[in-house]
This record gives C-alpha cells, sequence and structure tokens, in this order.
C-alpha cells in the first residue's frame, strides 16, 4: 500500500470509529511531518508492503487505547477518587461534589465510544459512592446499553448538553486543579473542563450543610438563573382584599360580637350549612370549647403572629371575578372565628381515608370547607363525597400523634350496596390530578388524555373539556379568586387558564422535562411550577416570563405550597426533602429534612406560622414556619444547623400514605389519602 493511501484509511478509520481525539493528533502529526521530515524513518518506519488493512487497524486501537481507552477512566477516576477520599477534612466535603458528574460523564463516554462492557464494570465498581444521593438518576443510567440510548434518553441527553454547577472555595479548587495536572489525568480534567462549572468563592471552604444549592444542573447559559432571579417581583398581598377589609375593620368588632360570631358558627354547624368543623367530625361541643379556648389564648398574641398584614399590597395583574355579597359575608365569618395557630397551638387534623380503592386512587382533594372530597381513579372516574350526606354511615376512630394529640379519621368505602358517592365519567384515561374551587361549586380534573374537565358539583354535570396540552397534564390548579386555573403537562410546559375559553391565556415554556405540579401565588400575578428537572420556576401571569428559578432539589418536585402572605415557597421531592425559598432573592432559607418518601403535599396554615407536609411515608408533618424566617441573615450563615425549620409534630397513618391536605379559613387541618393493601384485607 502507498503511503497517501494508508493515511487516508487511518483518518477514514479514526472518523468513523468516533475516535475525535486521537484523529486530531493523528491529523497534527501529519502537518508536522510534512513540514519536517523524519530523521528516524529507518529504525520506526514499519514495513507497509507486509502490512494487511486488519493489522494496520490493530496498531492504530493499540495507539489510540494508550491515549484515551476504556482503562484511562477506570484508572483516573480510580485515582481522583482515593485522592478525594484522602483529603483534608475541611476540604473534602467540597471535593467529594466533583465525584458524581466526573463518574456519570466517564460512564457516558465508555458508552459513546462502545465500551459497552467497561462502561457496566466501571458503573458497578463505583455507583454505590453515589446511590444514598443521586439513586433515581444511577437508574435511569443503569439501562443505558449502547451508544443510541444514549442518544434517544431525554435524561442523558440534558446531562450532555448542559452544564454541572458547583460550589467551591478558592482553596479546593486550586487543590483539584494541582492533583489533576501533577498526575497527567488528561481524561478526567477534560471530563471537568467540558462539562463542570466551577463557581468559586474566596477564602475557607462553606459548611457541610450551609447550602442546598452546591452541585445543580444548569442551562447550556451558566449565567441563565442569575440573570432571571435578578428580575424585580411584587409578592405582597392584593389590595383591598378580604383579610385586609377584616384587619382594618376587626378593632371596631366588640366582645359580644365576637360571642356572637362563635354563636353563628355552632348554629352553622349544627344546622350543617357551613364546614364539618363541628357536627361531621361527631363531637360538635368539644370542637367548639376547643375553639373557643385556643381563640383566647391567639387573640393576645395576634398582632405578633400575623404576617399576613404586614405584607405589602399589589395591584392585580388579572381581572378578577366579583364575589357576590353573600358569600363575602360567608368568607369573613369563617375569617372571624379562624383559630390562631403558632408552635404551642397546634390544628387539629380531620383525615379522609379511602379503603377498597385497590391501588385506583391516584390524587384526592378537598374543599375549602372540607364539606366535599373528591378522588380521581386509574379507570378515568371521578367520584365526589359529600360528607353532609355521608353524615354516621363513616366509620370513625382515632390517630394518636406524637405528643398525645388527637385527630379525627373517616373511611370512604367504595363498595356497599347504596352508593355513597357522586360519579363523574368523560375522561378517557386515568385522572392525575382535582381541584375544587374556592367555593366547592366547582370542580377541575386533569387526565393521561390530555385534557382538563370543569364539572359543576351543583349540577352533577360536565359544563367544559379544555383542550391544549399534547400529552398527560399532571397537574391543575385553581387561582385563590377562583375563575383562572393553571395546568401543568408532560410537554413540559404549564398554562394559564380562564374557565370562560377553552383556549389557554399563556403557555409557560422553559422546563427541561415534565412540569409535575404547579401552584398559584396568594396574589394571583404569579404561578409557580415544579419540574422533573429537578428545578421549581416562578412565572410572571402577565408577561408569561420566568422571573425565577429555583434551584437545590435533587429530584423530580411533586409538591408546592405559597405562604399567605406570599413571601415564601415550599416544595417536596421525591426523595423526601422538602424547601422552603425567598421569593425575592430566590435563594433556599431551609431545607427540612425528615420524610422518608415522596412529599406528595403540602400547605400553609392561614397565617403562615405552620407548614404541614403530607408523604408516602404515611405520616403528616408540621414545622414552625415564625422562628425559622425570624432568623438574622448572619446567623444563618454561620452553622448548618441555625436555619432548619423546627419539625413540631409527626402524626402516622395506621399505613395510608397522604394525597392532600388542606387548611379550611378557620385553621382545620384536613387530609386525606388511601390505605394501602397490605392493611385493607386485615380490616375486611
Amino acid at each position: 500500500m502507498e503511503e497517501d493511501q494508508i493515511e487516508k484509511f487511518v483518518a477514514a478509520y479514526l472518523k468513523k470509529k468516533g475516535f475525535k481525539q486521537a484523529e486530531h493528533a493523528f491529523q497534527e502529526e501529519l502537518q508536522q511531518q510534512q513540514q519536517q521530515p523524519s530523521k528516524n524513518n529507518s529504525s520506526s518506519s514499519i514495513s507497509t508492503n507486509s502490512l494487511t488493512d486488519s493489522d494496520i487497524a490493530k496498531h492504530l486501537l493499540t495507539v489510540s487505547g494508550l491515549e484515551n481507552g476504556p482503562a484511562q477512566y477506570q484508572d483516573g477516576y480510580s485515582k481522583l477518587r482515593s485522592w478525594t477520599y484522602s483529603s483534608l477534612d475541611l476540604y473534602k466535603h467540597e471535593l467529594l461534589r466533583v465525584l458524581y458528574p466526573v463518574f456519570i460523564h466517564c460512564f457516558m463516554d465508555l458508552v459513546e465510544k462502545g465500551h459497552i462492557q467497561e462502561a457496566r464494570t466501571f458503573f458497578n465498581s463505583f455507583r454505590e459512592d453515589h446511590e444514598m444521593m443521586h439513586s433515581r438518576d444511577l437508574q435511569k443510567l443503569e439501562g443505558v446499553l449502547s451508544p443510541s440510548h444514549l442518544e434517544e434518553m431525554e435524561f442523558a441527553h440534558t446531562l450532555r448538553q448542559s452544564k454541572v454547577k458547583i460550589k467551591i472555595c478558592q482553596y479546593s479548587y486550586e487543590l483539584l486543579l494541582q492533583f489533576l495536572h501533577k498526575t497527567k489525568l488528561t481524561t478526567m480534567l477534560g471530563i471537568v473542563n467540558e462539562h463542570i462549572n466551577f463557581q468559586v468563592s474566596p477564602g475557607q471552604p462553606s459548611s457541610i450543610s450551609d447550602d442546598a444549592e452546591v452541585v445543580t444542573l444548569i442551562g447550556s447559559s451558566q449565567d441563565e438563573a442569575t440573570q432571571i432571579n435578578q428580575k424585580e417581583i411584587h409578592w405582597g398581598l392584593l389590595e383591598d382584599s378580604l383579610e385586609e377589609r377584616l384587619e382594618k375593620g376587626g378593632v371596631l368588632l366588640s366582645d359580644s360580637e365576637k360571642a356572637d360570631g362563635e354563636i353563628k358558627e355552632g348554629e352553622l354547624d349544627d344546622n350543617k350549612k357551613r364546614s364539618v368543623e363541628g357536627t361531621k367530625q361527631g363531637m360538635p361541643m368539644k370542637k367548639l370549647k376547643k375553639d373557643k379556648a385556643v381563640n383566647a389564648t391567639a387573640k393576645t398574641g395576634r398582632p405578633e403572629a400575623n404576617t399576613v398584614s404586614m405584607a405589602p399590597r399589589v395591584k392585580p395583574e388579572l381581572t378578577l371575578p366579583v364575589i357576590s355579597t353573600e358569600v363575602e359575608k360567608s368568607i369573613l365569618e369563617d375569617l372571624r372565628n379562624r383559630v390562631q395557630l403558632s408552635s404551642v397551638s397546634l390544628p387539629s387534623i380531620s383525615f379522609y381515608t379511602f379503603i377498597n380503592t385497590h391501588n385506583g386512587l391516584n390524587c384526592s382533594s378537598i374543599s375549602h370547607d372540607g364539606s366535599l372530597v373528591a378522588g380521581g381513579f386509574s379507570d378515568s372516574s371521578l367520584k365526589i363525597w359529600d360528607m353532609a350526606k355521608l353524615g354516621q354511615e363513616a366509620v370513625g376512630s382515632v390517630l394518636q400523634g406524637e405528643n398525645g394529640t388527637t385527630s379525627s379519621e373517616q373511611f370512604l368505602g367504595l363498595n356497599g350496596g347504596k352508593r355513597p358517592y357522586t360519579l363523574f365519567q368523560g375522561h378517557s384515561g386515568p385522572v392525575y390530578s382535582a381541584t375544587f374551587s374556592p367555593l366547592g361549586d366547582y370542580l377541575l380534573s386533569s387526565s393521561a388524555d390530555s385534557t382538563i374537565r370543569l364539572w359543576s358539583t351543583k349540577l352533577n354535570a360536565n359544563l367544559v373539556c379544555y383542550k391544549g396540552h399534547n400529552y398527560p397534564v399532571w397537574d391543575v390548579q385553581f387561582s385563590p379568586v377562583g375563575h383562572y386555573f393553571a395546568s401543568a403537562s408532560h410537554d413540559r410546559t404549564a398554562r394559564i387558564w380562564s374557565m370562560d375559553r377553552i383556549q389557554p391565556l399563556r403557555i409557560m415554556a422553559g422546563h427541561l422535562s415534565d412540569v409535575d405540579c404547579v401552584q398559584w401565588h396568594a396574589n394571583c400575578n404569579y404561578i409557580v411550577t415544579g419540574s422533573s428537572d429537578k428545578t421549581v420556576r416562578l412565572w410572571d401571569v402577565q408577561s408569561g416570563e420566568c422571573v425565577r428559578i429555583f434551584i437545590g432539589h435533587r429530584s423530580m418536585v411533586l409538591s408546592l405550597a405559597m405562604s399567605p402572605d406570599g413571601r415564601y415557597m415550599a416544595s417536596g421531592d421525591e426523595d423526601g426533602a422538602i424547601m422552603m425559598w425567598d421569593l425575592s432573592s430566590g435563594r433556599c432559607v431551609t431545607p427540612l429534612m425528615g420524610h422518608t418518601s415522596c412529599v406528595w403535599t403540602l400547605a400553609f396554615s392561614c397565617e403562615g406560622s405552620l407548614l404541614a407536609s403530607g408523604s408516602a411515608d404515611c405520616t403528616v408533618k408540621l414545622w414552625d414556619v415564625t422562628t425559622s424566617t425570624k432568623v438574622p441573615r448572619t446567623e444563618e450563615n454561620k452553622g448548618g444547623s441555625t436555619n432548619r425549620l423546627r419539625s413540631l409534630k409527626t402524626l402516622p397513618t395506621k399505613s395510608t400514605p397522604v394525597y392532600s391536605l388542606r387548611f379550611s379559613r378557620r385553621n382545620l387541618l384536613f387530609a386525606a389519602g388511601a390505605l394501602s393493601r397490605s392493611v385493607e384485607y386485615s380490616l375486611h
């Protein structure tokens, strides 16, 4: 073979096999040879006349393997790992952050180059190091068995296209670079350079638990989140709201009027015209006395505890619906008789348990007064239970809390002679979400059939079918004032709708994966979305723009809640972590650790002093919000534990994962979930 033919063959072979670095080095060597004739041709040349194509290929693979072969990844990562774990404790926790992104990109590089067996060996050798923090990601990558899988898998494609942002101090950064250069780990250095964006801070390393955002996946533009989070937002409450009117007129209410209000509450409960906060718990007098006692202690501390009245006021960007005088009076009555909650005055809890669901219940929703409970099922049906009609047929039981507090529980059965629920049928796929309007007269449901349906609870009929999403709709939520609602879908978008239009008013696009949950801000000018891309985004309803990106979760975000004053937001993820965010700064105020499984639902108490969380670990937890948010910023940055919310109480169920939580306007906490199959058979 001629020398030119060999060079062309080698170049074509390198290109075909994807050895980009080797191809680049080969081209440079050819250029050098053309500029300077080799002096050692006689000693180093190979008799090309005696070589076959296969011999040349084997020789080439041997040379390129020395440069960037499978062994380089295994050895390079092993050396980096050993050095990191043997580093000083002061810097170790920061240096360990580098290992995970290097690990996953080493694995994907090996797969991309066709070294499947070596990639599996590498993956299994070191996966245990990252199992605790990144188990969900590892389960996804475990299924990658060929280069085509990398191209087809959305998660792998996102990792390849994006950079990982890692917060690290100057000393740790310099130590890492010095080690990589000194040991000549060029493969590891190349991965670090290509896939990691270091955010270097001066001074000593941060505390181990000081920041939830130390390792985050960012988009193609590394400054995107920083730029977006500098936008101005107005987190205050609406002008001339009912709460504001009550605060202004509260000083004019005499003690006799307040007493009258409490008597009216009892009368309404007896007549079943209001919520189930009295009679429907089976103990109206005891509940009423308890409310009076708590009211008496709470009203003395109301000025300090009520952060809602101190929130700034903003103008609405949406045209708000008009509330009738009768409804307004009813709401004001509830607000007047609201129980003031705090760390020493915890809420009463009413738990609705679905039984005989046979794993068919996907979601549940509770009306604002607790009188209606809805369930969405896998057979595409929607069922609504009216607590007033259910009456004494429900079997009551008592749940014991850690500190001896009791909460009532009612069972909602699906079997029996007479049907105790109203059946709504119309969807052609599993129902994934349901939400009641603020007044309970309408119900929205979303489904795998990519539609949203509006139902009337008074007419027991489907009114509208909203079509716009192209894929399953995971969540739908009414706005705090009704009329408007927001949806979240597998198509990576969230949409704003109004009841009187069949097309969406706004489409919010920007998430890198499914939008799993959505929630409205208290002033209706913003919505917040949680996604499988592990981020939470705040959107301006008027412009449709993203105005905040909250980065810190390590798994998909499943639940959201907005504080009543509009300043804070809580988000829960698949791993059981909850994070409290400051909307103004876009920073995490504190992480809440305690749940051992998915956090499916979150709810703030009406005055914002408590946060309730419900999880797949079959518990409801109550967290103290007030004490945490009052910690000064200087103290917050000193230690890892000073800025964590205090867990006030854990309420375990009998084996019922908690699907939904709702605080009534009078601060009674409602919860709902489906009894797991392991217990169903023991009860019947």
